[in-house]
């Protein structure tokens, strides 16, 4: 039996479609402008009234979240209702007076993208020029408002070749945690876009060695499979542990997490397209514990292919939202995974 706490501790909220960028794999498909289906103010708090309390962490997104004329209005509204609040800012001009405010209203994190070790990557990556140069503008307004922050990077086969120079860079920013995504096929992001399994593969298993040695905290997301490279590779790495000890996860849609869209539908996570229902009329803890959809992403049993037959399947569980990319199906195989069950073989679907 699969025991499911009442509440996710992780709910992520897609606060507006509206963002100045133009991001080649924006998983939002965002806009310049407010969707007028966006949750209103009253709405917001109401979502926020549901998970109050016991320090769950609200992380709000977007398109980017400070386009919304009540932002801070309902940070400090989560704020005062005992959560801990996460802001993921993506095209804004940050400046001090911006910085204190957010500071001042109840934000506990900030996370920044950089897909880039230099402008010319990351601004063709983000659709727009000085990309870079104001993200980095936007960090030093951060830092001198004492926030902590963390940075993100996406990995495509744009970007692929330069993602240890991206790690210096981030490393020498004083971030409190860098956060490696492996790209997911939704929203703009298009298969052509991934890098290659064999490729994904490489780099989990680099990623795992400097995992120990780091002058900073390191994770994947939307890596499952990098639970099963940790485990295979524990002790046969020489290197010394490194003291920033992470803990990872392997697919954690609808496991602890779930994500709510700008118009208030209720999905496993932010990458995977389906609706369990809409937060408007229906409460976040009845859809967390009873929907089809969510208990179908916590029962590892019903994974299909060789997901289904794996040894690692409980630990990893494959990217459920990728499977969804792919096949249509949130339940069928991780195709980004070279590793063969020992278990017995599984039949490859072609990409």
């Amino acid at each position: 039996m699969i025991f499911v706490a009442d509440l996710p501790y992780v709910i992520a909220w897609e606060s507006t479609k509206a963002c100045k960028f133009a991001c080649l794999h924006c998983r939002a498909e965002a806009q310049t402008k407010p969707d007028p289906g966006e949750l209103t103010t009253k709405e917001a708090k109401d979502l926020i009234s549901q998970i109050a309390g016991e320090k769950r962490l609200f992380i709000i997104t977007g398109g980017d979240p400070l386009l919304r004329k009540d932002i801070f209005q309902i940070i400090e509204y989560a704020n005062d209702s005992g959560l801990r609040v996460a802001l993921a800012l993506s095209g804004s001009k940050v400046n001090q007076e911006s910085a204190e405010k957010m500071k001042k209203s109840g934000v506990a994190h900030i996370s920044f993208s950089l897909d880039g070790s230099n402008s010319k990557i990351h601004d063709t990556f983000r659709g727009i020029k000085g990309a870079y140069d104001r993200t980095i503008k936007n960090i030093s307004y951060i830092k001198k408002a004492e926030l902590p922050f963390n940075v993100l990077t996406t990995v495509t086969k744009y970007n692929y070749k330069d993602v240890w120079k991206i790690q210096t860079l981030v490393e020498k920013l004083g971030t409190s945690m860098w956060d490696l995504f492996m790209l997911v096929p939704t929203g703009r992001g298009k298969v052509e876009m991934e890098i290659t399994p064999l490729e994904y593969e490489k780099l989990m298993k680099e990623f795992y060695i400097r995992s120990q040695k780091t002058k900073i905290p390191i994770k994947m997301t939307c890596a499952p499979q990098y639970q099963r490279v940790m485990k295979q590779n524990k002790n046969k790495s020489n290197v010394k542990s490194s003291q920033h000890k992470m803990i990872q996860h392997g697919c954690m849609a609808g496991n602890g997490y779930c994500f709510i869209s700008h118009k208030g539908d209720i999905c496993g996570c932010g990458f995977l397209p389906v609706s369990a229902g809409n937060i408007k009329t229906n409460s976040l803890e009845g859809i967390y514990k009873k929907s089809i959809l969510f208990n179908e992403l916590r029962n590892k049993d019903l994974l299909k292919g060789k997901c289904g037959i794996c040894e690692f399947k409980v630990v990893c569980g494959g990217c459920r939202a990728r499977a969804y990319a792919i096949h249509k199906d949130h339940m069928a195989e991780e195709e980004y995974c070279i590793y063969t069950p020992t278990s017995g073989p599984s039949e490859k679907l072609n990409l």
